[in-house]
């Protein structure tokens, strides 16, 4: 018979969940990649063709373009299993500790904070920043942890732990940030379709009834409930992730969360960010537009936002989290270990492309977008080689410092 999943067992589950979304960043930047050539070639204009093509049944709203359908139909996956590891974090893994949650859970709210107020600051006064003060928010998990794994393999496993529960709670203020912010209009009796169609997903899941022919048309009603009652479609991926159980019964191989994630993680690492990518960085890429990104308040701010806001916020927070005793740094880490994980956070990308559709619109959103696919491209290729550093550094066994 088997046990129920404890806390330490973790770190396992975090080898899985880094394996695929190693090979997801690997994805989403060969998707990222193909969205520039092909948006900057002679095909551009069947580049934004396919893309602004629009199909769905009218009567529901969804008659959407391909990019809105991979924006609020592919990312509600991804959502779906960023709800599955949030819950599955705060009920049985490293963010159920609170005294071992307290440093990511400080260290994720400086990176938030921060890069907002830095944002605000930088784009006061123009048009759009009442919304694109969000866009640096975010940390991309999927780069993140790609590069991570691909350049500090010698790093002890709290590195990857800080990085991972830090991400989960930064995706927690961004969906609270989409949900709030972009929120133009309520539909009261689609909300209340949506509010009946969770709650029988959560009475389902606590009668532990195992159907998928009867949870996927349940989740495809509270996805078309969302979307039409005005609240951004991925919260309902968000709020069916959240509601599924994570403990497994006395008997059972492994919880439904962990057997979902198992499931749908490939897919969502694997297709729905990359296919989201690949409509959403296709931007016209010149001289001129290169230079507008460091001209224009707003692009600025993101870029700002990111790049210095991040790290600043994250280990910021930090520190003074550690210097008031408020958390603890693992004996394993050093302050430049940290510096270097703060940096990867600076890594926006895939939440961030999204909050500036959202946010912005015509010419804007194109330099907002420049503005993070550069400040991620700057983010990666800095943490890297810190990250090489100090994973040498590891390597000779020497942290470096005193970890207070």
């Amino acid at each position: 018979m088997s046990t129920p999943r404890r806390p330490n067992q973790a770190v396992s589950e975090f080898a899985r969940f880094l394996r695929t979304e190693t090979t997801g960043g690997i994805i989403l930047l060969v998707a990222t990649a193909i969205a520039l050539l092909w948006a900057n070639s002679a095909l551009g204009d069947v580049y934004r063709a396919v893309r602004d093509f629009e199909i769905g049944p009218e009567a529901l709203h969804l008659h959407l373009s391909v990019g809105d359908w991979a924006k609020d139909g592919l990312l509600a996956l991804f959502f779906f299993v960023v709800g599955l590891e949030l819950k599955r974090e705060l009920v049985v893994g490293e963010l159920s500790d609170i005294k071992a949650a307290a440093l990511p859970i400080v260290a994720a709210l400086g990176g938030m904070l921060v890069p907002a107020g830095i944002a605000l600051t930088v784009g006061w006064g123009e048009p759009g920043i009442e919304q694109a003060w969000a866009i640096p928010v975010a940390t991309d998990i999927a780069f993140a942890l790609g590069v991570l794994a691909l350049t500090g393999s010698n790093l002890p496993g709290a590195a990857r732990v800080f990085l991972l529960s830090l991400a989960v709670v930064d995706d927690l203020g961004a969906i609270i940030v989409i949900a709030v912010l972009f929120t133009a209009s309520f539909n009261l009796l689609a909300a209340g379709i949506a509010v009946v169609g969770l709650a029988l997903y959560a009475y389902l899941q606590h009668k532990r009834v195992r159907a998928w022919w009867i949870y996927v048309p349940l989740a495809a009603v509270v996805w078309v409930a969302v979307h039409s009652s005005g609240i951004h479609a991925t919260i309902a991926g968000v709020a069916l992730g959240l509601l599924t159980r994570v403990r497994p019964d006395p008997g059972e191989h492994e919880a439904p969360a962990l057997r979902l994630e198992h499931r749908l993680q490939p897919w969502s690492a694997g297709v729905a960010v990359p296919v989201f990518a690949l409509f959403a960085a296709g931007i016209a890429i010149s001289a001129d537009s290169l230079g507008a990104v460091f001209s224009n308040p707003i692009s600025l701010a993101v870029l700002v936002g990111l790049l210095l806001g991040k790290v600043v916020g994250i280990l910021g927070a930090s520190a003074l989290a550690v210097r008031t005793r408020l958390a603890r740094l693992p004996s394993t880490l050093g302050w430049l270990d940290l510096g270097a994980l703060s940096m990867l956070g600076a890594v926006g990308f895939t939440v961030s492309l999204l909050i500036a559709e959202l946010a912005l619109d015509g010419e804007l959103v194109d330099l907002a977008k420049a503005a993070v696919l550069l400040a991620s491209a700057v983010a990666s290729l800095s943490a890297a080689v810190l990250l090489l550093r100090r994973s040498k550094v590891h390597a000779r066994g020497a942290p470096g410092e005193p970890s207070d």
